[in-house]
C-alpha cells in the first residue's frame, strides 16, 4: 500500500487529508455492505449516500436520475463571466443476488444479497473524494459525481443517460475505477484501449419431436442436437476470428426434459450462454455465424432451432488522450513504478461502456489484493485502499481542472 512517504509532496498532502478521514470512510463502506440492494432497488443506498454527501458539503444533490441514481455537484473556483468546465466521476451502487458466506460484523443483513463486487467501496471512495473536493475547492470548474444504479446486468448507465444525465450535466470527460483483487494494494492499472469486453446473451431453442427413449428412431432428439451444437460452436472463435483478435463463446446452461422422466425424449431443448468480444465487427461476425451454424446443425437432424442474440453491454474502451491523462495522474499519486499502463483487458463487461460511448474518459483498476476474487460469496472490499481510491478520484478532478498559476 502506498504511504504518504512514498508520494510527492503535493500527492502526500491529498492522501494525508483522506487518510485522516479513513475511519469515516470505513464506517460508511461497512454500513453500505450490510444493506445490499439489486439494480434499480438502491433506495436505501442512495438515501444513505445522499446523507453522507450533505455532511461533506457538496453544493447540489440530484436524486432519481435513471430511477435510483444520484448526482452530486461541487463547484470549484471559476473566473467570473466564464462558463465552468464540467468533469465527471462515476461509482456504481448495486449488489449481487448472492448468499454471503462471511461472518464478520458488517456482513449482509439481507439473505441472498451481498456486495460481492466492491460497489460499496467504490461509493465510499467517491464520497471521500467529495469530502476532499468540497473542503479544498482547489480546481477551476465543476466536479460532477455520478452514483450509478444497476451496473450488474441492468444497464443503469444507459438508463441515466436516457434520463438526461449528460444533457443536465454536460461533462467534458468522465472516469471510473474498479477494485481489482489481481493487483496488489496500492497498484493502479489501465490501458489506452479496450479495458473490458462487450457482453452478449445467447439463448438457443431447439425444437425436435418427442418420443420414447427405447424408440429414438421415431423421434427427433433435441438433446442429441444440443450436444452437437455445443461442440460445433467451439469452432466459431478458432475458425472464424483471427488469432490476434480476442473473443469467447461459452454455453453455460442446458435445459431439456424432466430429470425424473428417464425414458422420455423431450420436444424442446434450450441452451443459454454468453459471447464476449472487443470489436463491433467481431461481435457482428460471431452473431451471424452462430445463427447460421445453429440453424444448419438442427436442420441436418430434421429439427429447427432459433437463436435469440441479445447485445447487453458494449466493450469498455478508454479514450487514448483521457487514458494518457489518467496514467499521468496515477503516476503523480503513487509513482510510475506502481502504475501498469498496459494492463491486459478483461473478458468481463462493465456498463460504464455506455458512458464512454457518450463521453471521452477512462476506466481504471485499483489494486486491492486479497485471497478472494470478485463475485464470490467470501469476497470483501479491502478497506485499506479507501483513502487512496478517494485521493485518486480527487486528483483526477484537480489535475483535469487545474487552477490558473498565480
Amino acid at each position: 500500500m502506498s504511504s504518504p512517504q512514498t508520494l510527492s509532496t503535493a500527492a502526500a498532502g491529498t492522501y494525508q487529508r483522506l487518510l485522516e478521514a479513513r475511519g469515516e470512510l470505513v464506517a460508511l463502506r461497512r454500513e453500505l455492505h450490510t444493506m445490499p440492494e439489486l439494480g434499480f432497488e438502491e433506495h436505501r443506498t442512495a438515501a444513505r449516500i445522499a446523507q453522507a454527501l450533505k455532511v461533506c458539503g457538496v453544493d447540489e444533490i440530484h436524486q432519481g436520475i435513471g430511477r435510483t441514481g444520484l448526482v452530486a455537484v461541487i463547484h470549484g473556483q471559476t473566473t467570473p463571466g466564464t462558463t465552468p468546465r464540467l468533469f465527471g466521476l462515476r461509482a456504481d451502487m448495486d449488489a449481487l443476488p448472492l448468499r454471503e458466506q462471511n461472518d464478520f460484523a458488517w456482513r449482509s443483513a439481507t439473505n441472498g444479497l451481498m456486495h460481492a463486487c466492491g460497489h460499496d467501496g467504490h461509493c465510499a471512495m467517491l464520497v471521500g473524494a467529495a469530502r476532499h473536493l468540497a473542503q479544498t475547492r482547489r480546481f477551476a470548474g465543476t466536479a460532477v459525481l455520478v452514483f450509478q444504479p444497476g451496473e450488474e446486468g441492468y444497464g443503469g448507465a444507459r438508463e441515466m443517460i436516457a434520463d438526461g444525465l449528460f444533457d443536465r450535466f454536460p461533462v467534458e470527460s468522465i472516469y471510473a475505477m474498479h477494485n481489482w483483487p489481481h493487483l496488489p494494494p496500492g497498484k493502479i492499472g489501465l490501458n489506452r484501449g479496450a479495458m473490458m469486453a462487450a457482453a452478449d446473451r445467447v439463448q438457443i431453442s431447439i425444437q425436435g419431436r418427442g418420443g420414447h427413449g427405447a424408440h429414438p428412431h421415431l423421434s427427433v432428439d433435441p438433446v442429441l442436437i444440443a450436444g452437437h451444437i455445443i461442440t460445433a460452436v467451439q469452432s466459431l472463435v478458432s475458425r472464424n476470428i483471427a488469432p490476434i483478435e480476442q473473443a469467447v463463446v461459452s454455453l453455460c446452461s442446458m435445459q431439456a426434459g424432466e430429470s425424473s422422466a428417464f425414458s422420455v425424449i423431450p420436444e424442446l431443448a434450450q441452451l443459454t450462454g454468453t459471447v464476449r468480444s472487443f470489436k463491433p465487427e467481431v461481435q457482428q461476425l460471431l452473431e451471424e455465424r452462430m445463427t447460421r451454424l445453429v440453424e444448419s446443425v438442427a436442420l441436418g437432424f430434421g429439427a429447427s432451432a432459433k437463436v435469440d442474440y441479445q447485445r447487453l453491454y458494449p466493450a469498455t474502451i478508454n479514450s487514448a488522450p483521457q487514458a494518457d491523462f489518467a496514467v499521468r495522474v496515477a503516476q503523480w499519486l503513487v509513482g510510475a513504478e506502481n502504475v501498469d499502463d498496459k494492463l491486459p483487458p478483461s473478458m468481463g463487461s462493465e456498463d460504464f461502456a455506455f458512458m464512454l460511448q457518450a463521453r471521452p474518459g477512462a476506466y481504471l483498476r485499483l489494486g486491492q489484493g486479497g485471497p478472494c476474487g470478485l463475485h464470490q460469496p467470501r469476497y470483501d472490499f479491502n478497506d485499506e485502499i479507501l483513502p487512496l481510491g478517494s485521493a485518486l478520484f480527487a486528483a483526477l478532478v484537480e489535475h483535469g481542472l487545474p487552477l490558473a498559476p498565480h
